[in-house]
């Protein structure tokens, strides 16, 4: 396993809609577990792989549900079957450092597609874990969460996705080895 780098902002592998897996082999674990290393090493809670710069439908989530317990998943080729519900809340990207805002997303949703040992899944989600996985899902279509924001809230974001996508990091995002700490970005 490795921890890749997260792709920024400006990136434009960022804005390309992923291809569909064809085939669940030991390089696509690999690049699962790679995923998985990366998400932890820089402080998130999802991670697709267009973030480190590969453009395949996959994507990791690794989300608080309950006090002592996480969802983990890996998610190939997924497609959301329904949506339920509407909320906002509060959401970061390990590929657009330093930002927070809120986006209204579904509230639950039932997701199906292929776990890692390429066998057919259904997850039925709700809360933070449903907002993960369609924060992820997203990138897999190109878009970023502050694609989801209105044209004022985008218009008053634009300095500083300007300067990310120059390559200035905000004052104090760090490398993942100088990280401590949970996080908890998308």
């Amino acid at each position: 396993m490795s921890v890749r780098p997260v792709r920024i902002y400006g990136d434009p592998v960022l804005r390309e809609r992923a291809r569909e897996v064809t085939s669940v082999d030991d390089t696509l674990r690999q690049l699962v577990a790679d995923m998985r290393e990366t998400m932890a090493a820089y402080g998130g809670v999802g991670l697709a792989a267009n973030q480190v710069g590969v453009a395949q439908r996959l994507l990791v989530v690794d989300v608080p549900v309950e006090e002592h317990a996480r969802a983990r998943h890996a998610l190939i080729n997924p497609v959301v079957r329904r949506r339920a519900g509407s909320v906002s809340g509060e959401e970061g990207c390990l590929s657009v450092p330093g930002l927070w805002e809120d986006v209204t997303r579904a509230e639950r949703l039932v997701v199906t597609g292929l776990d890692e040992e390429g066998r057919e899944v259904e997850l039925d989600v709700e809360g933070y874990l449903a907002r993960a996985i369609q924060h992820e899902m997203d990138h897999l279509d190109g878009v970023l969460f502050v694609d989801r924001l209105s044209p004022l809230k985008r218009q008053f974001l634009r300095r500083s996705l300007d300067a990310l996508a120059r390559g200035e990091l905000p004052e104090g995002h760090r490398p993942p080895a100088e990280r401590t700490g949970p996080g908890g970005q998308l």
